[in-house]
């Protein structure tokens, strides 16, 4: 049996039940590439899942390995002629848990859920890009349809998500308006916002306009507070799980649209965003990089919040 470095669980606890460990290879099958992981992205749905909360009731058995974005080198290729051939560098998400994740050496993915990765960008970077980046565009683009012309107030624009959520916004064209600690405020106006609201010293349903749309990363009361700044059959997406289960009739009653978002791992869309990552008008910011050893304290980090972009996982060099 061919084994493989990894982070894997046991069972749901504190950053604490992470642990490296030596397991099998896993083995590709059909559609699938094997990939030789690079580094992987951190999200705080991995948090979420490790702690008995977020996908942890879809986790058929234990020890799990976590994780969800990854980018690495192509090991082994469908069929002769497949444009993703050994060697190639692609990055892109696997369904975890349904599927074994990227806190490991190694992992399988179908061709589907993977691209090929941006030159300019290097394998930390394109890590941190999957799952944050296809959640924004699902959010901003798919279901609130950013456009010129349109007032849209994205909650957390620092965080992993809301920094694509602000740029992808901005790039269609939309009036940006995000709330953020003061000490973001600068960077997010360079990554287009026209208005950054200090959360901590200002509520913003006092500072703003009313505006087209939500982009909540936050959830809570936060959630419910944004329904005072939208105007009549305008539109709110949640993001964060479970975080608002009376959606649907809050927003009926107050005459607007509301919905929640789940990600998919869509390859095909992650290459649409991969040409805005090469040509400059979009970027990645890694606010950490941790080895195998940095895992727990990473979690907590996830856990505590306020983290400017993303955080990612160095599994191999290069």
């Amino acid at each position: 049996m061919t084994t493989m470095r990894a982070i894997t669980m046991t069972g749901p606890g504190g950053p604490e039940v992470l642990e490296t460990a030596e397991i099998a290879q896993p083995t590709r099958a059909g559609a699938e590439v094997l990939v030789r992981v690079v580094a992987a992205g951190l999200n705080p749905v991995d948090a979420k899942t490790r702690s008995g909360r977020g996908a942890a009731s879809a986790i058929p058995r234990y020890p799990v390995v976590l994780g969800s974005d990854f980018s690495g080198v192509v090991v082994e290729a469908p069929y002769e002629a497949h444009p993703l051939q050994p060697g190639t560098e692609v990055y892109g998400m696997v369904p975890v848990p349904r599927a074994g994740g990227s806190y490991a050496e190694y992992l399988t993915a179908n061709v589907l859920n993977v691209t090929r990765k941006p030159a300019r960008l290097s394998h930390v970077e394109a890590a941190a890009v999957p799952l944050a980046a296809l959640t924004a565009w699902g959010m901003v683009v798919e279901t609130a349809k950013a456009h010129e012309g349109q007032r849209i107030l994205i909650h957390a624009g620092a965080g992993g998500v809301g920094h694509f959520a602000v740029q992808f916004a901005a790039y269609f064209g939309a009036h940006v308006i995000t709330t953020s600690s003061a000490r973001n405020a600068g960077w997010l106006r360079e990554l287009g916002a026209a208005e950054v609201v200090d959360y901590a010293s200002e509520r913003f349903e006092e500072r703003i306009d009313p505006v087209d749309a939500v982009v909540d990363l936050v959830g809570g009361e936060v959630a419910t507070r944004s329904l005072a700044v939208l105007r009549a059959g305008g539109i709110i997406v949640n993001g964060p799980s479970g975080s608002w289960p009376t959606l649907a009739e809050e927003c009926e009653a107050a005459g607007v649209r509301g919905t929640s978002y789940r990600v998919a791992p869509d390859g095909s869309t992650l290459a649409v965003i991969s040409r805005l990552l090469e040509s400059g008008d979009v970027r990645v910011y890694v606010d950490g990089v941790v080895d195998f050893g940095g895992i727990a304290e990473a979690h907590r980090r996830l856990e505590a919040g306020h983290a400017r972009g993303k955080l990612v996982l160095k599994v191999a060099e290069s």
